[in-house]
């Protein structure tokens, strides 16, 4: 019997970030394929603007505002989505944030909040929605990863392990949700235009529009396996880097990005 994949006739889409960015982008675009989508966010303004932009279209946006770090208000959304909107057959958790971190500028703080919104924000969502779906016997989960889980970037040692964690996650969970007919997806991205990558402070080639990627997601939603990556050109590129002897490896990431031309944060100490 074929993994369950979602439809419309079956119920609700439910989105999380979905106020900007990838997040909204993708909310739009289910409700044109005639969609009901339950979009997440923590502003319900911005939650409103969407909903308004989607009027007219076959399928409706419903605001459901929450921190996604908050487990009890997250646990609470997914019962208030399936009893004002219906079940929730299909999800992409997106939420997430890009904190960067430097070696020479090293804090908690920022690790502490890349975990709490990246991986527990996932994880919050993901209890609760499991739960209702493997009592239905069916249902589609979507989790936001990035390219940036294929190996370690400048300044994104915070956000590069969040997603790193989200794609080993996922891998173990596949084992049994399958069994319960329950098709558990990554998405695994390269540079996408939103408001994240505008903090990056390195080079980002193949840099996608997030309307672009929507539709790439989309795709996934339709006709994808378990990982979908995109562009090609920048993400089997990584795929290829990462089998690579590491000290190759970092020569090549070191000039790639430009990062063996930035000042050392260095005061003093020595070199073995």
């Amino acid at each position: 019997m074929p993994l369950y994949r979602a439809s419309p006739k079956d119920g609700v889409a439910w989105v999380t970030g979905a106020s900007t960015g990838i997040g909204k982008a993708v909310a739009l675009d289910l409700a044109r394929a005639g969609y009901t989508v339950a979009a997440t966010a923590r502003d319900q303004d911005d939650l409103t603007n969407v909903e308004e932009e989607a009027a007219g279209l076959p399928g409706r946006i419903l605001a459901f505002p929450c921190d996604v770090s908050d487990e009890k208000g997250m646990e609470k959304t997914v019962a208030a989505i399936e009893q004002e909107a219906g079940p929730i057959v299909l999800a992409l958790l997106n939420a997430g944030t890009y904190l960067p971190i430097r070696g020479d500028r090293m804090e908690t703080t920022n690790f502490v909040r890349s975990f709490e919104i990246n991986v527990f924000g996932v994880v919050f969502g993901l209890v609760p929605l499991v739960d209702r779906m493997r009592e239905r016997g069916y249902g589609q989960i979507a989790i936001m990863g990035s390219v940036t889980s294929y190996f370690g970037l400048p300044s994104a040692a915070a956000y590069g392990a969040t997603k790193a964690a989200l794609n080993n996650l996922a891998e173990s969970l596949r084992f049994d949700l399958e069994k319960m007919n329950i098709r558990l997806q990554v998405f695994n991205p390269g540079f996408i235009a939103t408001p994240l990558t505008q903090k990056a402070r390195f080079p980002m080639p193949a840099l996608m529009k997030v309307e672009d990627a929507s539709q790439r997601i989309l795709k996934g939603f339709q006709s994808g396996g378990f990982e979908t990556t995109f562009p090609r050109r920048l993400t089997w590129l990584s795929k290829f880097l990462r089998l690579l002897p590491r000290s190759l490896f970092f020569w090549l990431l070191y000039k790639a990005t430009g990062w063996d031309k930035r000042p050392t944060g260095q005061r003093g100490g020595k070199r073995s």
